[in-house]
């Protein structure tokens, strides 16, 4: 069973933005969502474009974007099952914020060299 999450979100300044981000908070799930702005993607490719995400940090990431309404999961009755990712309309509605991270980081990459 999933935690809880967003239970804490009240009407101070900067709610809505503590909402938006609790939805993409998480190490992978912005990466993950960049990803599927590709297309629909099977979890073994979305872990090979992510990099160094372990599967069950991946499965836990993908899962809470599900419960959230931004990914679509359909799995096929098949042998092997097949299970496949793609953005929902919400998810895709974040594809511009997406867009924004990446030219940012892009334009600040030195930022992560000092790490």
């Amino acid at each position: 069973m999933a935690k809880a999450r967003h239970s804490r979100l009240d009407c101070t300044p900067g709610c809505a933005v503590e909402a938006a981000v609790s939805l993409i908070d998480g190490k992978w799930k912005a990466v993950i969502l960049y990803h599927l702005q590709d297309g629909t993607t099977r979890f073994n490719e979305l872990r090979r474009r992510a990099g160094d995400v372990t599967p069950r940090m991946l499965t836990n990431q993908l899962r809470e974007l599900e419960a959230d309404g931004l990914i679509k999961r359909e799995v096929f009755a098949q042998v092997p099952p097949r299970v496949e990712y793609s953005l929902s309309d919400r998810g895709r509605s974040l594809s511009p914020i997406i867009a924004a991270l990446k030219a940012w980081g892009d334009a600040n990459m030195d930022l992560f060299a000092l790490r």
